[in-house]
């Protein structure tokens, strides 16, 4: 049996005898395989342990504290991570190391230039937290989980605001059009609907502000937190936004002990050094089939603690960010663009009809629904102005309503 224990030197492996055994033998299976003292451990298997920075803030991880707890009381079975932080240092194996400017071999440009970009783990994140809108995130992990069941993989970007202290709120996910199957997602994007999506968040004062997709199942299965093909799209959407918050946001399905399946949300930012890597060129984007998914390759030598590679464990260029939730000023019922039943005006028809008793703005506020109305109306003025009576709560100007009633008799 197996458990993944991520720290910050990345997700390694501890191999134990089976989920009966206390987290004190744990503690001396991690000693003997990874070379940590059992003094210097504090485990638990919440991540935000990752992100503790005091002895105090260490204190606050109790559910795995009693060194008389089995595994199996914390719903920790094969393939489950742990998450590990500790004091001191120690020296980790890296990849195969790749001599650049050895003896017998001049050295180049590139080897000198390679020298100079050291990859190191970022500790902290440009982001304070991620705080999720509760029905636009259950909205999400609603429909991959009961209709797709986390067979493909899904995707969208998330809109939000950013306050001046690096809070990131989420409160609406727009889906593009794409193409996902079990290991790989196309995003198929689409700049006119993209042009009524950015209208409408300026209309409701907000921006884009993350990029969110899920793992399928047999992901799970696999020893790694982000593939390198996942790596490669996080860093394209991060590095074409240029906002220095941006979050990546992973959903996947993990099945406990009891067969029993939970959702889970993990947000992360890339590292500084991905993004520079990736806008500069650096990354192998032609990925063998049979390539190691928690690898990624790089054209060039960079230097990985003291040796030269061409292969970085992905870990590297994963900052974790805290995920909180709130509820925001958006609904989040009504049925969304580019998934497998098409939005028509039937539904639009529907969604009046059910909630004729609330104001009309109040009927509106959907961000689905008012993307839906975008095609119909001037791009440049109607749009904003309607996402903006959205945003202030105010009354909606007689001639918008009647069209929106006109369009839902039609």
């Amino acid at each position: 049996m197996m458990l993944r224990v991520r720290s910050r030197d990345g997700l390694e492996r501890v191999s134990i005898d089976s989920p009966q055994i206390t987290v004190s033998q744990l503690k001396t299976l991690i000693q003997s395989q990874l070379q940590i003292p059992v003094q210097n451990q504090t485990l638990s298997t919440n991540q935000n342990l990752l992100l503790a920075k005091t002895p105090a803030d260490l204190l606050k991880f109790t559910d795995m504290s009693n060194p008389s707890t089995p595994l199996s009381a914390l719903n920790l079975s094969h393939g489950s991570i742990v998450f590990l932080t500790y004091d001191g240092e120690r020296t980790v194996s890296g990849p195969t190391f790749h001599p650049a400017g050895s003896f017998g071999r001049k050295m180049t440009m590139d080897d000198l230039i390679a020298k100079q970009m050291r990859v190191t783990r970022q500790e902290n994140p440009h982001c304070e937290l991620v705080s999720f809108d509760r029905d636009c995130a259950n909205g999400f992990q609603h429909y991959v989980n009961e209709t797709l069941a986390f067979a493909v993989k899904r995707a969208g970007f998330m809109y939000g605001t950013v306050s001046d202290e690096g809070k990131v709120e989420v409160d609406f996910i727009y889906e593009p059009p794409q193409l996902g199957t079990e290991e790989n997602l196309a995003i198929l994007r689409n700049p006119d609907e993209e042009k009524f999506v950015e209208a409408i968040a300026v209309g409701l004062g907000m921006t884009k502000v993350g990029f969110i997709f899920t793992q399928t199942i047999s992901q799970d299965k696999k020893d790694y937190t982000l593939s390198n093909r996942e790596v490669l799209q996080a860093a394209e959407f991060h590095a074409e936004s240029g906002l220095k918050e941006w979050v990546t946001a992973v959903v996947k399905l993990e099945v406990n002990e009891e067969g029993a399946a939970d959702v889970h949300f993990e947000a992360f930012q890339m590292s500084d050094t991905c993004i520079k890597l990736f806008k500069e060129g650096w990354f192998e984007t032609d990925i063998a089939q049979d390539a190691d998914p928690k690898l990624s390759k790089m054209k060039k030598d960079v230097v990985v603690g003291v040796k030269d590679t061409r292969e970085v464990d992905n870990d590297f260029f994963l900052v974790v960010v805290k995920i909180f939730d709130h509820q925001g000023p958006l609904t989040s019922t009504f049925a969304v663009e580019n998934r497998n039943t098409p939005v028509t005006m039937r539904a639009l028809k529907n969604h009046l009809d059910r909630t004729k008793s609330l104001p009309f703005v109040k009927r509106i506020s959907d961000f689905h629904l008012l993307l839906l109305l975008a095609r119909f109306l001037d791009l440049s003025s109607d749009v904003p102005a309607l996402a903006e009576c959205v945003q202030r709560q105010t009354a909606v100007p007689e001639g918008y309503q009647l069209l929106i009633e006109s369009l839902a008799s039609a």
